[in-house]
């Protein structure tokens, strides 16, 4: 069910809003789109894009469509993520976690209250 295949920066910025709608037609989603706002006929082919490659699917609404996302926001984050891991970090995330400690100076209280939502988890 999951598609494996990426989303570009543009696709991303679609699905984002699309995750927050649940549903919207191109019309809401350029609404909710940052400035300067893409053109209509951008948005509508990246919609299109987004449904070919199984991230969105629509219902008909008169002469027009109800785009809605397939694919979860927590699925795609978790497959991003795991890419992420295996692309960068060779598969670890004890690596990752490492790198990103180090690289943004990571306060020790921050670390524990990370291992303390972590631990929540059971």
């Amino acid at each position: 069910m999951q598609p494996t295949k990426q989303l570009t920066k543009a696709e991303e910025e679609i699905m984002q809003v699309l995750w927050q709608l649940e549903k919207a037609n191109v019309k809401q989603i350029i609404d909710l789109l940052p400035e300067p706002k893409p053109a209509y006929n951008t948005v509508s082919t990246i919609v299109r894009i987004l449904e070919s490659k199984g991230f969105v699917d629509y219902e008909k609404q008169g002469k027009g469509h109800i785009y809605f996302p397939i694919l979860k926001k927590q699925d795609y984050s978790n497959q991003s993520l795991n890419s992420l891991v295996d692309n960068y970090f060779q598969g670890s995330f004890k690596s990752m976690v490492s790198f990103f400690v180090k690289k943004n100076d990571i306060s020790l209280q921050d670390l524990e209250s990370v291992l303390k939502d972590i631990n929540k988890k059971d």
